[in-house]
């Protein structure tokens, strides 16, 4: 086939478009990965774990399991300057699936976790007023339970009566939520929470509506403010008495928790989560650098970015939780929390408490939204990456690209309507507990380290690292690829079976049985799409019953992965002239047609 009217190389990555700078891309990074996880998830985490003691299994999850696998997913779209499906067809084709499982668990994700921006933007719409809502029991919604907890209350022998509430709680339950009594009763849609997630979407939208183009310039802003936000409110919480009571209960080590194997699983759950690890964003973002940026120094810095932002939020948190305690009169650990009962209870709840309660509250819920709406169109970057990808000649054509997007969050939007509802809050923790987080990742990570580690080839990935940064990685990686994170990964996958409880809303409430089957088929389907696509690509072959003999005496590594590797000066010619070409040897005969996006498509013969 002539090569004559092909696009070049460079022609290709123009129309897909590239970072403009390093900067750039290590923004959107950080943006999407020092995300509500931060803040709300590792600080609690390391509390209830022993304190400084949890450190240590995390910093070894972070060495063994986060670091290399981050190195592996960006380098990995780097190399192929393709999103994180269409780059298994240049690494390992018949796993190619695992791309597919990534994208469904961010697209659960990405329809699941903007709900709490939608909650932020009502509570940052609350705060003007002349009096924070929640500080009170004289509001409409308030019941005869609630009280307003204060040191002066307790001291004086006062009794509290059975069942009190908060007044910081019931704003959260009755009047942001009105949460209904169970999952079955999914209740009328809350109009105030739509409107809200209308508005998170259409920000959204406008990041990304011009790829990497526009998500490049809105970074500086999304990537950065809340860092000056999270020092502001640190420098806050460390002058409040009983700051310095908080923090230690934050960091005192207790190494008798490190015998609890449950210690070892929140750590590497929260390192796989944290990082991003298989949910194909890392791919996507590597994607769009250029062939010779140096991904293996940028997995180190960001890497120390976001490990370091878990750590300092936990100061920025605990201190104002120290305070709360000091006022209220009450242990840390009673006024303790973790997800959205740390920022939409205990959190407003302190503010409530100090001066100018509205200033702080209002800074505080820019945070908690920016840090969502990066984690948020990082996502949607991620999803718009793979479709444009593998369909390239149909949507790099004028407004196509915006339609498509304009469809997708519209799309996300309307289920995310059931989300919003007085019942929303119990399907999105089964969502999130069962597909977005957990034993998915594990598994994904398993099979993305067999493939590149084991099919692939570590040596082979080396050299192509080499090709693009001129140096080999620190070996020690390679065998974290191969030996340890598979490892882990598994271990603490078959751990969480053995020690499986079912889940919990708010500790008390037990789910229905058809709520736990619909979550664990969910998040089944996500990793069963591995296998379901091997055993199609086997069958879309074709092949004869003397090839699947012939085959069976073929190393698996022949049969997955590319003849030929995409070396730097080849990086100048037509994607035809660079001969990738996963399935020759499931039919040597098969035509190679250009398509348009840098991949090589194949026509198998019958």
């Amino acid at each position: 086939m002539s090569t004559v009217g092909n696009p070049t190389w460079s022609q290709l990555l123009l129309d897909r478009g590239q970072w403009a700078n390093k900067l750039e891309f290590l923004l959107a990074v950080a943006g999407t990965l020092v995300g509500l996880g931060n803040l709300w998830r590792f600080p609690y985490l390391c509390y209830k774990n022993g304190g400084g003691a949890f450190l240590i299994p995390y910093v070894l999850f972070l060495l063994s399991c986060g670091i290399p696998m981050f190195l592996l997913e960006t380098a990995m779209g780097q190399y192929t300057s393709q999103g994180c499906i269409t780059c298994w067809r240049h690494f390992c084709p018949l796993f190619e699936g695992i791309g597919y499982a990534t994208q469904v668990v961010i697209a659960y994700a990405a329809v699941s976790y903007i709900i709490i921006q939608a909650w932020a933007f009502f509570y940052l719409f609350s705060s003007f007023s002349a009096e924070v809502p929640w500080a009170s029991c004289r509001n409409a919604w308030n019941t005869e339970t609630c009280v307003e907890f204060d040191k002066r209350n307790l001291s004086a022998n006062w009794t509290v009566p059975v069942n009190a509430t908060s007044p910081a709680t019931e704003f959260w339950e009755r009047r942001v939520l009105s949460i209904s009594t169970g999952i079955e009763q999914i209740g009328s849609l809350r109009w105030e929470l739509a409107l809200c997630l209308l508005l998170a979407w259409i920000l959204c939208y406008f990041c990304v509506w011009k790829g990497v183009k526009s998500t490049g310039k809105v970074v500086y802003f999304t990537a950065t403010f809340p860092y000056l936000m999270l020092i502001v409110l640190l420098a806050r919480g460390l002058t409040l008495p009983g700051a310095i009571d908080g923090i230690k209960f934050y960091l005192y080590p207790d190494p008798a928790r490190l015998v609890d194997p449950q210690v070892w699983m929140d750590a590497g759950a929260q390192v796989l989560f944290s990082f991003g690890i298989c949910q194909g964003s890392l791919t996507a973002l590597g994607s769009y650098n250029h062939y010779n940026n140096d991904c293996y120094k940028d997995t180190f810095v960001l890497c120390l970015v976001n490990g370091g932002s878990s750590f300092v939020a936990g100061f920025a948190i605990f201190s104002v939780l120290g305070f709360m305690s000091y006022e209220q009169g009450l242990p840390i650990s009673e006024v303790a929390a973790s997800g959205p009962g740390l920022a939409f209870i205990a959190y407003p709840r302190a503010v409530a408490m100090m001066p100018l309660p509205q200033l702080w509250s209002i800074c505080f819920f820019v945070m908690v939204i920016l840090l969502g709406a990066d984690t948020q169109f990082v996502s949607l970057e991620c999803l718009m990456t793979s479709v444009t990808d593998m369909f390239p000649t149909v949507f790099r054509r004028g407004y196509r690209r915006e339609l498509l997007l304009l469809c997708l969050c519209s799309v996300c939007f309307f289920l995310g309507l059931l989300l919003v509802t007085e019942g929303g809050l119990y399907f999105l923790q089964l969502f999130d507990h069962y597909v977005c987080s957990g034993n998915n990742l594990l598994l994904l990570s398993v099979c993305q380290s067999i493939a590149i580690g084991w099919i692939y080839g570590v040596d082979r990935l080396y050299d192509n690292i080499e090709d693009m940064i001129g140096y080999r990685p620190w070996p020690v990686i390679k065998y974290c690829w191969l030996y340890v994170t598979p490892t882990v990964c598994l271990g603490t996958f078959i751990f969480s079976l053995v020690q499986y409880k079912p889940l919990k809303f708010n500790k008390t409430y037990l789910y229905p049985d058809w709520a736990y089957a619909l979550g664990w088929f969910l998040g089944l389907a996500c990793v069963a799409l591995v296998p379901l696509w091997m055993i199609w690509k086997v069958y879309r072959s074709k092949l004869t019953v003397w090839q699947v003999r012939l085959l069976s005496m073929v190393s698996l590594k022949q049969l997955c992965r590319p003849e030929t590797n995409k070396a730097l000066n080849q990086k100048q010619q037509t994607p035809e002239q660079c001969p990738l070409n996963p399935d020759s040897i499931l039919n040597p005969t098969a035509n190679h047609e250009y398509k348009g996006s840098g991949v090589v498509e194949l026509e198998m013969h019958t």
